[in-house]
């Protein structure tokens, strides 16, 4: 395992979120390699994003399905995009925006 990390910074919808990459965490001896990514927001600190509650998602997958978009970055975005669609984080994003009478 290489704990060799890619970190860049970018910005979703007016969150900042680090997006850690390694793309090599794990090589089997059939050379497939498993790839680790991870997402933290930053600012606001661990704020709830589509693809987690808790601001902090760590996914391992296969290097490849990375490698389809033009950068972590961009799979990550996409990621996010395709996830805010989902009720619940409607619903969440609704709710934060409506203001409460109580």
């Amino acid at each position: 395992m290489k704990r060799d990390y890619e970190i860049t910074r970018s910005n979703w919808n007016g969150i900042e979120i680090e997006i850690r990459w390694n793309r090599n965490y794990l090589v089997y001896d059939d050379q497939t390699h498993m790839a680790h990514l991870e997402v933290l927001s930053v600012k606001p600190d661990r704020a709830p994003l589509p693809i987690t509650e808790t601001g902090y998602k760590s996914h391992f997958t296969h290097v490849s399905t990375v490698e389809g978009y033009d950068s972590p970055e961009a799979f990550v975005e996409a990621w996010l995009d395709h996830a805010s669609y989902a009720p619940a984080w409607r619903e969440a994003q609704s709710a934060k925006a409506q203001l409460s009478l109580f």
